[in-house]
């Protein structure tokens, strides 16, 4: 039975009545009357009122040049991994088409969105790999027209390096905006912008509730919320490697969430006393301290059965494996967003560098769903045709599946190819291509 060493604190519903409102207003403001309010809500939540909300020509341009050259070589390394990973799923959504009864035609299209507009949030610290994932996935599926947000920062405009990311992802629009009414911007539209399809990327509670209200009318990613890390780890775990892995979540958030299940006691023990130990020295502890001290949980499991069942239960956004085995929880575990195998990858590769797309399921989500993909940019649809003898014997066993729902009308449409198809010479000719 799993011995809790140290249990995370429960959480408590939080009361979104209000966020829920301000959302709606800023949303219905803006379906109203576009840039004005956007403009209007940009002034008095970020400070920042410029002459047009897009990024002009010339600052894109020039932007690569106010940058040192080894961080847009680090940055162009980062998108080649995500990039290259991205075409590869890409060729694994295919079109095809099969004969499943004689005459009988049944096909798959994959066929990119037309548009897609990328979230990349502001806040605490510039988000150049949320601009990576979400304007680079999208372009290698197909999409023609790709629009990118993002706040400005301090009231002056984007970072110079989350700006790069955007241009050299392959943004085709990018504007400085952020919040609600940046996604109500892109939802539903604005003077100068056209609406788009899909809506990505990642937020504060507010911009989690205005993909929530604007799910529908186009679709979404995934409604995202704080970071978390689950550690399976046994006796060949390095404790300062577990520790220093939980704690790079444990930073993003405090409310963000990290677990780690030992397969033995004395790896538990030293994690927690080396966690402790990072955290003295930890330039970012007054974030990662609180996250830890809240929602960090250390357990004991009796085996790896154990281990994979609360890891299931957790659905754990980012899932690392530290053990001498990582190939049985690879083959037996199920839910969770990426998975990190062997001490030799962390999280942090996934997040900036190695190539995975880093927006991922939280809250659990992952028992029922996988992160952002270039899956979540095209439409998988299907079509038929049929030759006439194949269609009358389709025909004749519909009519009847029609009559058994008492939708009549249904079944008209079959009686009427019995009828014209049911000369023999007739049913024999094929369709028009």
């Amino acid at each position: 039975m799993a011995e809790y060493l140290k249990r995370a604190r429960e959480r408590t519903a939080e009361d979104l009545s209000q966020v829920r409102d301000t959302v709606r207003e800023i949303i219905d403001r803006v379906k109203r009357d576009g840039e004005p309010a956007v403009r209007h809500y940009s002034q008095k939540l970020d400070r920042w009122a410029p002459r047009t909300f897009r990024v002009s020509e010339d600052e894109i341009h020039s932007v690569r040049k106010k940058l040192p050259v080894s961080m847009v070589e680090d940055i162009d390394f980062c998108q080649s991994q995500i990039r290259n990973f991205a075409q590869q799923q890409m060729k694994r959504l295919i079109d095809f088409e099969v004969e499943t009864l004689p005459g009988v035609y049944l096909g798959q299209k994959v066929i990119p969105v037309a548009s897609s507009g990328s979230y990349v949030p502001g806040g605490r610290y510039p988000m150049l790999a949320s601009a990576h994932m979400t304007v680079i996935t999208p372009k290698v599926a197909g999409v023609s027209r790709v629009v990118a947000c993002t706040p400005p920062a301090e009231g002056k405009g984007i970072y110079p390096a989350t700006l790069y990311s955007m241009v050299a992802g392959g943004a085709d629009e990018i504007y400085c905006m952020g919040g609600v009414q940046a996604l109500a911007a892109m939802a539903y539209g604005m003077e100068g912008l056209s609406p788009v399809d899909v809506v990505v990327g990642a937020g504060n509670k507010y911009v989690a509730e205005a993909k929530r209200q604007i799910f529908g009318d186009v679709g979404i990613d995934l409604l995202a919320g704080p970071t978390e890390i689950l550690v399976i780890a046994d006796d060949i775990a390095d404790p300062k490697v577990v520790a220093a892995d939980i704690l790079g979540q444990a930073e993003h958030d405090p409310n963000s969430r990290q677990c780690l299940i030992c397969l033995n006691r004395r790896t538990a023990e030293e994690s927690l006393q080396e966690i402790d130990r990072q955290l003295k020295v930890l330039p970012t502890r007054e974030v990662a301290e609180q996250s830890w001290s809240r929602y960090g949980e250390v357990v004991i499991a009796d085996s790896r059965e154990e281990a994979v069942t609360l890891s299931d239960r957790w659905a754990p956004e980012h899932l690392e494996v530290q053990t001498k085995d990582w190939r049985y929880f690879l083959e037996n575990c199920r839910n969770y967003g990426s998975m990190f195998c062997g001490e030799e990858t962390t999280v942090a590769y996934g997040d900036k560098t190695i190539g995975t797309n880093h927006v991922l399921p939280t809250r659990g989500a992952a028992r029922y769903t996988g992160g952002l993909s270039v899956g979540k940019f095209v439409k998988t649809v299907t079509y038929q045709y049929a030759t006439r003898k194949a269609s009358l014997k389709i025909a004749e066993v519909c009519e009847r599946a029609c009559k058994y729902e008492n939708m009549l009308a249904h079944g008209m449409s079959c009686r009427v190819r019995i009828e014209k198809y049911a000369n023999a010479k007739e049913a024999e000719n094929e369709p028009a291509d």
